[in-house]
């Protein structure tokens, strides 16, 4: 297992999400994959998948670094404390998307090195294919 996100691994990850999407004959899936910094390491769409799907799946990591939780949470802090979300969202330029499918992407002794977003079916969905990503690179998810 290493302990980096290399863009060898982001495009690993990014074929294992599109795997766990065919075996759940989902919808077109846009996945991307963030390092610590938030910025993007790899980036796939396929076929058949709209066009604001980039900043969907981005939206959604993005926020999941930016607050240090996966997106799951961030969802259920919005219906809880809408006015923060609201709040972060403005100051991150309306780049937070707070719905499940951005997990973070941590080592096994919890350092975190990224994040991957996915966006095209049920938000359900689009995090369980992030998880199954993740996991398969051997590092730990946590949505």
């Amino acid at each position: 297992m290493t302990e980096k996100l290399t863009l060898a691994a982001a495009n690993a990850m990014i074929e294992k999400a599109f795997e766990k999407g065919a075996e759940l004959k989902l919808k077109p899936l846009s996945v991307v994959v963030l390092d610590a910094g938030g910025h993007v390491i790899a980036f796939q769409r396929q076929d058949g998948a709209s066009n604001l799907r980039f900043k969907m799946a981005h939206g959604k990591a993005y926020g999941t670094l930016a607050l240090g939780i996966g997106s799951r949470a961030i969802y259920e802090r919005a219906q809880e404390q809408s006015y923060f979300i609201n709040a972060i969202n403005a100051i991150a330029d309306g780049a937070l998307v707070p719905v499940p499918g951005g997990v973070l992407v941590k080592t096994a002794s919890g350092d975190v090195l990224g994040a991957v977003g996915v966006t095209g079916d049920t938000s359900d969905h689009d995090e369980a294919c992030a998880v199954a990503a993740i996991e398969a690179g051997g590092f730990t998810a946590v949505p």
